[in-house]
Order: structure tokens, then sequence, then C-alpha cells
């Protein structure tokens, strides 16, 4: 009889514990990204995802003095044109000793046209899962984190580039997050400069 007892008590103690599992992870997905310590180039607070209408987010972590994402400046634009009815882009520069001067030039330098935020207390960065330059991570509307990782194969390493990439894990996660399917690769390793502070 107690045996009976104990195991219905610990089933019931076990299905309240993932209720409550349940609804802290619904609750953290909604508000996964936080905007502590993210600014514009003007200095003003900024929470990506409150000003993208209910679209994706595409951010894009970059650096002023990464040559691997300063190659991809083109293919960024590109896609960023391509997916604009359906994805808001930004620019993320994480590095704390950049000024919004050199952002700035940054921008101008590389044609680019894309909002640009600065990360310096790196929060976007930790919520993004990411690690280097270059590298993206994909959100819904509402905050939860789909892709976190490389724009596509280019580069195999640090200085050794393919002609052209062979995947694209980018555009691909950013095609299934438009029509609602499943990303079928949520993280892929990427080359480029390591974000000081981050493990």
């Amino acid at each position: 009889m107690y045996e009976t007892w104990n195991g219905g008590r610990c089933a019931r103690v076990l299905f309240a514990g993932l209720v409550l599992s349940l609804g802290i992870l619904a609750f953290a997905g909604r508000a996964q990204v936080t905007s502590k310590g993210v600014v514009d180039l003007d200095g003003k607070s900024v929470n990506p995802l409150r000003r993208s209408d209910g679209k994706i987010v595409v951010l894009l972590f970059v650096r002023t003095d990464c040559p691997i994402s300063n190659r991809y400046a083109p293919a960024i634009q590109e896609m960023s044109s391509r997916f604009a009815a359906h994805a808001a882009f930004y620019l993320v520069y994480p590095i704390k000793t950049e000024t919004s001067e050199q952002i700035r030039k940054h921008l101008s330098d590389y044609g680019y046209h894309l909002a640009a935020l600065r990360d310096p207390e790196l929060a976007l960065v930790h919520n993004s899962q990411v690690h280097i330059t270059p590298e993206a991570a994909v959100f819904t509307g509402n905050g939860r984190l789909l892709y976190h990782g490389r724009i596509d194969d280019w580069f195999e390493d640090f200085g050794r580039a393919r002609p052209a990439p062979t995947t694209h894990e980018l555009s691909e996660a950013i095609d299934a997050a438009v029509v609602g399917k499943n990303v079928t690769m949520p993280t892929a390793p990427a080359v480029g400069c390591f974000i000081p502070g981050v493990p």
C-alpha cells in the first residue's frame, strides 16, 4: 500500500515539475534576447526583436578588423535584399573598443546599408550562442532562436577558402523559417575571428 501511494505521489511530483519546467522554457523562449547594453550608433538602447514587426530577425556578427567577415560583405548585402520582405537584418558589432565612428567608416567602406548595432556587453552574443565573426543567428519574431552558426562553408579554415561555398546554412535556415518549417540544421561551426570575452 505504501509503495503504491508513494509511487503515485512521486508521479504527481514529477508531473508538476515537468509542467513547471515547460512553463519556464516557454517563457525563456519568448524572452530570449535582451537589450541590455545593446545600442545603435547614436547610443540609443535597442532591442532588435521589438523593431521586427513580427518578421524573422537575422543578426550578423561582424567586426571591423576581421578579414573573413569583411569578405562576406557582398553576400550579406545580397541576402538582406533577397529576404527583405520577410526578415529584418542587423549587423552586430560585439567588440567593446570599436567606436561608432569606426563602425560608420566600416559600413561606408564595405557598402553596407543595414542597421548596425553595438553589443559591447555581449548580450546578443550570449543569447545567440555565437563565438566568432562572422557568425549569424536567426530568431522568430517573438525571440525564439532557430539557427546559429556560419553563413555557409566558403571558408574551410582561417586563410583557406573554397572557390565557392558548397553549403548555404544561413539562407536555408531563413527559407525554412519564412514558411514555418523546422530548421533542419540548427547550428553549424563557423570559421573566423574570435570574440573577446566569449569562452
